[in-house]
């Protein structure tokens, strides 16, 4: 530890450099469950949440909704976070620029793998696309949620607003809150508003493959800013 709160200063500066990128993939969960749940039949693969209740719904006799494919997104999005926890225990990505680099790098190289399978495709797709699909975004986004979560930038999980809108409601003047952070607490949900539109835009006109392959190329932007932005020479432990 340095004197005068330096480490913490310094700490601060690299989460606020992480803010640009993260909302970037904020603009890409919409995206992805734009794709999952209008063109894969009712599944979430990155507001993963949501699949919980759709099983119960399911059991209890809701009709359109397979037990099946949630779970097969629960699934992969538990082994992605699990992978990314391993992956990033190695003392060489443990910076947060290459923490960001490393999720943003995997989700592109899965979201490109989904790209591939889905060319020429439309919904419905057949139930081995719509698994591949689940599989491959949901592995994506667990991924990407488990390194986020070890960042711990204030305010910004990518992928799940309810904290995020309770917060910003929470700290309205006139209800008697501190205005903290709510610009980009406003920015995530807009951005997420956004991706969701766009996703289902292309999906209902192009079909799979081009919401898929702009989603691997933001994935793949914020690769490449966050090697840039990533220290060189001696690596440093990010606090976990």
């Amino acid at each position: 530890m340095t004197s005068g709160g330096q480490p913490r200063a310094e700490s601060k500066c690299v989460r606020d450099d992480l803010l640009g990128p993260l909302m970037v993939l904020t603009t890409t969960t919409g995206i992805v469950d734009a794709i999952s749940f209008v063109g894969l039949g009712h599944v979430f693969t990155a507001n993963i949440t949501g699949n919980v209740v759709f099983i119960g719904f399911a059991l209890g006799g809701a009709h359109e909704l397979s037990i099946q494919r949630s779970l097969a997104a629960l699934g992969a999005f538990a082994t992605g976070a699990m992978v990314a926890r391993y992956v990033t225990n190695r003392r060489a990505i443990r910076t947060p620029q290459r923490q960001l680099a490393f999720v943003a790098g995997t989700e592109a190289a899965l979201l490109i793998v989904a790209t591939i399978s889905a060319v020429g495709k439309s919904p419905p797709p057949s139930s081995s696309l719509a698994y591949a699909l689940i599989v491959l975004t949901a592995l994506a986004m667990g991924v990407r949620n488990a390194v986020v979560r070890m960042l711990a930038v204030a305010d910004v999980t990518t992928t799940v607003l309810t904290l995020t809108i309770t917060g910003l409601a929470g700290d309205a003047p006139f209800v008697g809150g501190q205005i903290t952070r709510s610009g980009r607490k406003a920015l995530s949900i807009v951005l997420m508003l956004a991706g969701a539109l766009i996703g289902t835009a292309l999906l209902l006109t192009w079909g799979f493959m081009i919401p898929l392959a702009l989603s691997a190329s933001l994935a793949a932007v914020v690769t490449v800013v966050a090697v840039k932005q990533a220290p060189k020479g001696q690596v440093t432990t990010a606090s976990s």
